[in-house]
């Protein structure tokens, strides 16, 4: 059974940091891109960042560009996202994803809250 699980949400400060781990197990994303997504209550999900398979190539959402770095380690079957300069906008449920052919496998998500 192929599993994302997602950690590393949780409450902080505007302009703090936080760093989200997706640890993949069942199978290994080594060999695809993977990336992140979040959603906030009443909003629309939105696409956050990707990588590719060998790390080598990164899209940024606008609203995160040059906060957050997705990047990952295939020997572990780990992606992360390290979130800097935090915003309340930022708010929102985290979800991972991993591409495989012909299917994409999602994580369940970890929240994170950006408030004082």
């Amino acid at each position: 059974q192929v599993q994302l699980v997602e950690s590393g949400g949780g409450l902080v400060q505007p302009g703090g940091s936080l760093r989200l781990s997706c640890a993949a197990s069942g199978r290994t994303f080594s060999g695809y891109t993977m990336g992140w997504f979040r959603q906030a209550p009443g909003k629309e999900r939105e696409f956050v960042a990707h990588i590719s398979w060998s790390g080598e190539s990164t899209v940024y959402g606008g609203s995160v560009k040059g906060r957050f770095t997705i990047s990952r380690d295939n020997a572990k079957n780990t992606l992360y996202l390290q979130m800097n300069s935090l915003k309340p906008e930022d708010t929102g449920t985290y979800s991972c994803f991993g591409d495989a052919v012909l299917r994409r496998y999602w994580g369940q998500g970890t929240q994170v809250t950006v408030s004082s």
